[in-house]
């Protein structure tokens, strides 16, 4: 576990050093966002965020594999670790160019098809399926290669699409991975076997990156991680979580917190944790395709009636939109974690109790946080900006 910490704090202290670095890059290239009617900054920010955060990756990479335990571990670990960070630098690439020249959706997508190749040429894909009946469905390579390329494609684009807020998509992905973390290491200790995973290394070193880049990230941001951060987030997360299907057995996945097999969720967990956790944007994705087509507009006409956008309209200020969405994301993650894991009362209870702290902090907060003033007590003339607003408990939610 400590030198799993250690991953972690490295792949944090590069990707917060190597930000400033991306950042001047950014500037330099004229990687910035400009602002849209439905962006809720009020100044260009630059972009290349990725690079960060892959640079990171890799150094907590390089650094675990002179720890003495992680050293000792069997070669697939690091040979598994190693070609999905690879297939990160390749959609990374792809997203800088993206960032830098705005490419067309179909090339930016033919990029991430050629990562996803390089994933299941290495051997990263679906290779079974361990059924009720003890069982175990096999998978044709074609059938895991498809499997693969889907849940991978999902979860990169679906990062992309929650890429709204500040620090929103760090945010949720790095809350993702501590919980993936708990999964792959509560695998190895359940089952008795080292505790050297792919899965546990590669979370661990993903959380690490995200913390770093949420300092530089989090509202007011300096620097956006664009496309070539939310490609990399996505398929860095969903690779992770294929790795843990190759590297263990299907009696090892199976098994519960008594040695017994009682559950199928240990066993679809790594299909399922990256469609969870992001259930959340993949539901304002399909809400956004219907309200625009009943409203006869383009499926991919942006608006601001996001779900972040409709935390601001209730009353939360930009970083409690955020908090927000992240308390839902770990709520999905640890609890969808922890009811495959284990069982009794006191894991139900303790999600009953963590869905109605969530429940009440998004719906009732912002009453008991009403805004002091309004734009009109304020005296604020329509066209100022909302930066002369006078600071207040939600001052940063009038601008958007």
């Amino acid at each position: 576990m400590r030198e799993y910490l250690l991953v972690f704090l490295v792949a944090a202290a590069v990707t917060y050093l190597l930000t400033v670095v991306a950042r001047e890059v950014a500037v330099r290239t004229g990687a910035v966002a400009k602002v849209r009617d439905r962006d809720v900054h009020a100044e260009p920010i630059p972009y290349l965020g990725g690079i960060a955060m892959l640079g990171g990756l890799f150094a907590a990479y390089l650094v675990a594999q002179g720890l003495p335990f992680l050293s000792l571990s069997g070669p697939f670990v690091f040979d598994d670790a190693r070609s999905v960070l690879i297939a990160g630098a390749m959609v990374c690439c792809v997203g800088v160019v993206d960032d830098i020249f705005d490419l067309d959706a179909l090339t930016k997508f033919g990029g991430q098809v050629l990562a996803v190749g390089f994933l299941v040429y290495s051997g990263i894909q679906f290779r079974w399926f361990y059924m009720s009946d003890g069982r175990v469905f096999s998978l044709d390579p074609a059938q895991g290669a498809l499997l693969t390329a889907l849940i991978v494609l999902t979860t990169v684009n679906a990062v992309n699409f929650i890429d709204g807020l500040d620090g929103l998509a760090a945010g949720v992905i790095g809350i993702s991975a501590l919980a993936f973390f708990l999964f792959s290491y509560a695998l190895t200790v359940l089952n008795d076997v080292p505790r050297a995973a792919t899965g546990a290394l590669l979370s661990a070193a993903l959380a690490g990156a995200c913390a770093g880049f949420i300092a530089h990230n989090f509202h007011p941001a300096r620097l956006f991680m664009g496309d070539s951060g939310s490609m990399l987030l996505g398929l860095v997360l969903s690779a992770t979580a294929i790795t843990v299907t190759t590297q263990f057995a299907p009696g090892d996945l199976a098994a519960g917190a008594d040695g017994a097999r009682t559950s199928l969720l240990p066993v679809l967990l790594p299909v399922a944790l990256p469609i969870l956790i992001l259930i959340v944007p993949l539901a304002d994705l399909v809400l956004a395709v219907v309200r625009r087509t009943r409203a006869g507009r383009s499926p991919f006409a942006p608006d601001k009636q996001h779900l972040h956008h409709r935390l601001l309209e209730i009353g939360h200020s930009h970083r409690r939109a955020v908090v927000i969405m992240w308390l839902w994301a770990g709520l999905i993650a640890f609890a969808t974690v922890l009811a495959s894991l284990f069982t009794g009362m006191w894991v139900a209870v303790g999600i009953l109790c963590a869905t109605g702290v969530t429940v009440g902090l998004t719906f009732l907060l912002p009453a008991a946080h009403a805004p002091l003033a309004s734009t009109a007590d304020l005296g604020t003339d329509p066209g100022q900006s909302p930066e002369s607003v006078p600071a207040g408990p939600d001052s940063e939610a009038l601008g958007t």
